[in-house]
Formats: C-alpha cells, sequence, structure tokens
C-alpha cells in the first residue's frame, strides 16, 4: 500500500483547521497522553489500525513502531495537520495511508481495522453518539477501541476564566462522564471493558510559552471567532486570571471492544 491521502465524506460544519507548526511545537502533553493510549493497545504485529484524529504524527510515529507489520490509517479534520504527519511519516515504508476526513461521517471505501486508537480528539466533537458508531462502523467485530480525550471536569478553571473575561460562547467542546460514555458506546455496538477520568494538570514556567499554548491548543476556536487585532487582548484578558499558569485537564480513558455478532 503506497502512501496516499484521500478526501473523505464531507458535510455539515466541517472540523476547523489548525496551525500544525505551532500544534507540533507545543503538543508535548499529548505525546505522553497518546503513548499511555497505546500502551493499552492490544493487537497483533500485523494489525490494520485507524489513528482517529491522527494530528502532526507525533503520535501515529509511535504507532507504526507497534505494529512493524501491519498498516495505519492516519485520519484527520484539519489538512494542515494531515501535511505535517505526511512529512513526518514520509519514512514509514509505505504502511501509512492519510485520510482527511470528518469522524462523523461514515467511513466509504474504508477496509475494516482491527483497532481504533485516539489521543485528544473526541471532545472536540459534539455528537458522540453518532461518532461511536461511526467507528463501530469501521472497525471488526471484537476490533479495540482505545482513547483518551478531555472528561467532564476538563480546564474548568479556564472556562470559569473565560466566563468572568465576558466570553459568552462556551466553546466547541463535549467533555462527558464515564457513565454517559459508557451508555453511548453500548448503544453503538460496543462491549465496554472500562472508562474513567484522570486528573492530569499541565503547568508552565514559562509565561510566553504559557500563552501560546493557550492560544493555540486550548482557545484557538475561540480565537478564530475574533478579528485578528483582537485576538491578543482576548488572550491577555484570560491569561491574566490564570496567574497560576496550569492547564487544568481532566482526561477521559476509554478501552472497549466492538460486539460480536
Amino acid at each position: 500500500m503506497a502512501p496516499a491521502e484521500r478526501a473523505g465524506e464531507r458535510g455539515g460544519s466541517p472540523p476547523r483547521e489548525w496551525d500544525a507548526t505551532v500544534y507540533d511545537q507545543v503538543a508535548c502533553p499529548h505525546v505522553r497522553w497518546g503513548a499511555a493510549v497505546l500502551d493499552r493497545l492490544a493487537v497483533a504485529a500485523d494489525a490494520a489500525v485507524l489513528d482517529a484524529g491522527c494530528g502532526t504524527g507525533r503520535v501515529t510515529e509511535l504507532l507504526v513502531a507497534r505494529v512493524p507489520a501491519g498498516r495505519v490509517l492516519a485520519v484527520d479534520g484539519s489538512l494542515r495537520m494531515l501535511a505535517r504527519a505526511r512529512q513526518r511519516l514520509a519514512g514509514a515504508g509505505g504502511r501509512v495511508e492519510f485520510l482527511h476526513h470528518d469522524l462523523t461521517r461514515p467511513f466509504v471505501g474504508v477496509e475494516p481495522v482491527d483497532a481504533v486508537v485516539s489521543t485528544a480528539t473526541f471532545h472536540w466533537i459534539e455528537d458522540h453518539g453518532r461518532l461511536f458508531s461511526v467507528l463501530a462502523g469501521v472497525l471488526r467485530p471484537g476490533g479495540q477501541l482505545v482513547g483518551q480525550w478531555g472528561g467532564a471536569g476538563n480546564i474548568a478553571r479556564i472556562t470559569a476564566a473565560l466566563a468572568d473575561a465576558g466570553e459568552i460562547w462556551a466553546g466547541p467542546w463535549n467533555f462527558a462522564t464515564p457513565d454517559a460514555t459508557r451508555d453511548r458506546l453500548r448503544a453503538a455496538g460496543f462491549d465496554v471493558v472500562d472508562a474513567w477520568l484522570e486528573d492530569d494538570p499541565v503547568g508552565f514556567d514559562d509565561p510566553h510559552a504559557f500563552r501560546e499554548y493557550l492560544g493555540t491548543l486550548v482557545l484557538g476556536a475561540h480565537m478564530d471567532r475574533l478579528p485578528p487585532d483582537q485576538r491578543p487582548t482576548f488572550l491577555e484578558a484570560v491569561a491574566s486570571r490564570l496567574p497560576e499558569r496550569l492547564i487544568d485537564y481532566v482526561r477521559l480513558n476509554v478501552v472497549a471492544r466492538r460486539r460480536e455478532g
């Protein structure tokens, strides 16, 4: 299978574009989270695995090493992210295919996979019921879903700072509880092995690094809604209300399998 970039089905509001260069420079916690996700992946060396929300490919690179005789389908809704991932994985020996796709749309013309992995992606998707149904549709019976994303209570200090700064938009996130997630997974055709929350705050010593991370990874969707000349003032208004320079992450971890039969 030669490396490729395919266009997936589009529809509704497309996923947002990202500044892939800045993301790649500052997304250190995401790599650590991704490594923990892969530690829970139980597949053979020749497995076919879908990376749902591959970003710039830093975790995908680790995944490729975990299936040395397998194939990886790297999926993202951002063309810039995919372009950076394609550069990073150019030496993967043709075992990675890239797909620009909205994860709430069915996969068409994609061979079933043995597993789906995802890191720090699903909280950006509003309809988790539809998401899980789509993933069940691309998984073989018995196939594994291993993921981690923002869960209930995630970035609570930041959302409070946003409200205090006068922001009336609640944001694009869906920070679900383990119970609600188990119910949605079961309804979509999964047998849930486990779902749990984990506090994992990330602090910054450097004020500039904190603002860059906050503005790019956390508040990017808010920044996109503003004229460029208003973004620095908005970011400073939020950052100044977070003097501890802490991203109070709460991660929702999931291990599940598509139901047999």
